[in-house]
């Protein structure tokens, strides 16, 4: 499918990784589709997991055929199960870190089922300034390299950085759910030299904060016996809830610019059911993440509350991905269920 989308301005090369390694394919330009479909064709499993190896002579393919005015992108299927040559994922991330100043992005695929690394394979993609993905049907693979091919392949922005400042005047708590891998120290946002995630074209991102508003301060901890404790917020003459940062660098680019943008409480929705249906399946995505790792804040929250949730919010969902979701949380509730028998 990869193959059939080529353009003729792009080019192709392929490098096997198994007991060693071996170029399958020498670049190849978009006209000569049939050429990439049969090397596609001859390619068949064996021996060990050279993925170092492969890396390392994808990289040098890379950077020998580098265009300056073209994306210049590796793009590694893997079960992320390495066993020969470098296997120590730290020296895998120096290796990937230390290529992403030559300019050449990288992408994963994670493929196979029983081994998968995913930990290993996320942890590589943001070493190299690129994203992961993993495909295990045929609709996966058509989402990742058909309908989301621009935002997978084509860069818009890099280091992208955001802080979110509260007003402690509105919001007397908050809590970011996940980007556990993602979290930068405070002094690491202005810093253009720390690396950050990256975005291409029509990508989102989508992050969630659990606030508790200042109103309802008293019900976190109980009041102090003796003394007043810690001395009330600072009231404030503006409405303003937080306060949005984000810092992005353009392709090529080694100095970041800044955006701000403040958020009014009066944007805020005063009930789940009143936010738009991407807010509210946002929300029933990220409960079900914290269900499946027993969070204590979702103890109370059952999978069917879920479920309902998120098939409440499906929308047009023309390709179906929404109703496979609402599917996986009930199968996950089926098995919850008869695990307790």
């Amino acid at each position: 499918m990869f193959a059939q989308s080529l353009r003729p301005q792009d080019r192709v090369a392929i490098v096997t990784y198994a007991s060693g390694t071996t170029v399958a394919l020498e670049p190849t330009g978009g006209t000569d589709r049939q050429k990439v479909l049969d090397a596609i064709d001859a390619l068949g499993a064996g021996g060990s997991t050279a993925g170092a190896d492969g890396l390392q002579r994808a990289y040098a393919l890379a950077e020998r055929h580098f265009d300056k005015d073209a994306v210049n992108r590796v793009i590694l299927a893997t079960d992320g199960d390495f066993n020969v040559g470098i296997t120590d994922p730290r020296e895998l991330e120096k290796f990937v870190a230390a290529k992403r100043k030559s300019g050449v992005y990288l992408s994963i695929l994670g493929v196979g089922s029983g081994n998968l690394n995913d930990a290993l394979m996320q942890r590589l993609a943001q070493s190299g300034n690129g994203n992961a993905a993993y495909i295990d049907s045929l609709l996966e693979a058509r989402k990742a390299l058909g309908e989301e091919l621009g935002s997978t392949m084509f860069p818009i922005a890099n280091d992208v950085k955001m802080q979110v400042e509260f007003n402690p005047a509105k919001v007397a708590a908050y809590r970011l759910i996940g980007y556990e891998t993602r979290m930068l120290a405070r002094q690491d946002f202005k810093d253009d030299k720390v690396d950050a995630g990256d975005m291409g074209a029509g990508h989102t991102v989508t992050a969630i904060y659990e606030i508790t508003p200042s109103g309802a301060a008293g019900t976190l901890v109980d009041p102090l016996r003796y003394g007043e404790g810690k001395k009330a917020a600072p009231r404030t003459k503006t409405d303003e809830l937080c306060f949005v940062r984000v810092r992005y660098k353009l392709p090529g680019e080694d100095k970041s610019r800044l955006v701000e943008q403040p958020v009014r409480a009066g944007a805020a929705h005063q009930s789940l059911q009143a936010a738009p249906a991407d807010q509210r399946f946002a929300v029933a995505v990220a409960a079900f993440g914290q269900r499946l790792r027993g969070e204590q804040q979702l103890a109370d929250y059952p999978y069917a509350d879920i479920a309902e949730l998120a098939n409440g919010a499906r929308g047009a969902d023309a390709e179906g991905y929404r109703a496979e979701f609402v599917k996986l949380v009930r199968m996950t509730e089926a098995l919850g269920k008869a695990g307790q028998r």
